[in-house]
């Protein structure tokens, strides 16, 4: 399959990544593994750390370095760190549902494991961090489409996480001189999203369904809202804003399409395409899941001149050409 070209292949980051090294951790992941070829593509030299609870390593390209292992081991942090130009933090325990089953692991994953990262590049003299933050801080927001200035709203501890790690990052900053960012990720989608995790990303778990004959399953009435951004969307904005000439001292950005479509309409658009039967059943609305989301994203226009490049509809097309190959022009 002959895949479009990416933002990346134009030129857009003026050569910011040829000769550096970085670091990303969870690197094995959906959006770590999409972040490593970008990064390799543009002559970066990239190292990726993760515990592959979630990740694998056929989805890294050759060049990698990888380790596998913790961002809680500092020894490894340390070598790992070493010589890295940017630090792409990606690795977290990222399941609402799972953070509600075990807070433990998600605090000490996503909050001191954040820490750890900070210190560690600190240390390392990194130029920069970008940091994967989530949408999930609005909570059920009484305003939409979310600002940035809008109070956290934790439903989970997994939000309560996240939005500790943006804190840690905006104090590394200001006391220790680290150049720092927080990207708030909304709904990510695109290709190696696994859709196998009992905690699986809602489109990628509708995908498996449908490529599987199965009936997909909404919890709740589908109604729901989410402003669904493809992942070549988040590369990008991670690329802007690893290279931004700018001071970013722990800045908070969402990095959404400024959307919002229901789940029903992503199940009628899937089925479509594919034409199937997406009709779906119902369970019980999920705890911790909030009720509607979309992003107001001026605030990445302006500060990293960020706009998406991928739309919804063209974003789930190529998607659907990934999970049912043949099925699908590219």
């Amino acid at each position: 399959m002959t895949m479009p070209l990416q933002p990346w292949s134009h030129g857009t980051y003026s050569n910011a990544f040829s000769g550096k090294r970085a670091l990303i951790t969870g690197g094995a992941g959906f959006i770590g593994s999409h972040l490593s070829h970008a990064l390799t593509s543009l002559g970066c030299k990239v190292v990726v750390l993760d515990a592959l609870k979630g990740g694998s390593v056929d989805n890294l390209p050759a060049a990698v370095e990888f380790h596998k292992g913790s961002i809680l081991d500092d020894a490894l942090l340390t070598r790992v760190v070493t010589g890295a130009d940017f630090v792409f933090h990606q690795a977290a325990l990222v399941s609402v549902p799972e953070s509600v089953e075990k807070p433990d692991e998600c605090l000490a994953v996503n909050i001191e494991g954040t820490q750890r990262v900070l210190i560690a590049a600190q240390r390392a003299g990194v130029k920069r961090v970008n940091f994967a933050a989530s949408a999930a801080a609005y909570g059920n927001s009484p305003s939409l489409p979310s600002k940035e200035t809008d109070a956290p709203d934790a439903w989970s501890p997994y939000a309560a996480s996240k939005v500790a790690g943006e804190l840690l990052l905006q104090t590394w900053s200001r006391c220790f001189n680290v150049s720092t960012v927080s990207l708030r990720y909304f709904n990510v989608f695109g290709p190696r999203q696994d859709p196998k995790s009992p905690y699986a990303a809602v489109i990628s778990a509708f995908v498996n369904a449908l490529s599987e004959g199965r009936q997909p399953r909404i919890m709740g009435d589908g109604l729901q809202t989410r402003d669904f951004v493809y992942i070549d969307n988040i590369v990008h904005a991670n690329l802007l804003a690893a290279s931004s000439p700018r001071d970013l001292h722990g800045e908070v950005i969402n990095i959404g399409c400024g959307g919002r479509v229901t789940l029903l309409d992503v199940l009628a658009s899937m089925g479509r395409t594919l034409r199937v039967d997406a009709t779906p059943t119902h369970t019980d609305p999920r705890a911790g899941d909030v009720r509607h989301s979309s992003a107001d994203i001026s605030k990445a226009a302006s500060l990293l001149g960020y706009s998406p490049v991928v739309g919804f509809d063209e974003g789930i097309r190529r998607t659907l050409a990934w999970a049912c190959p043949g099925r699908i022009a590219a």
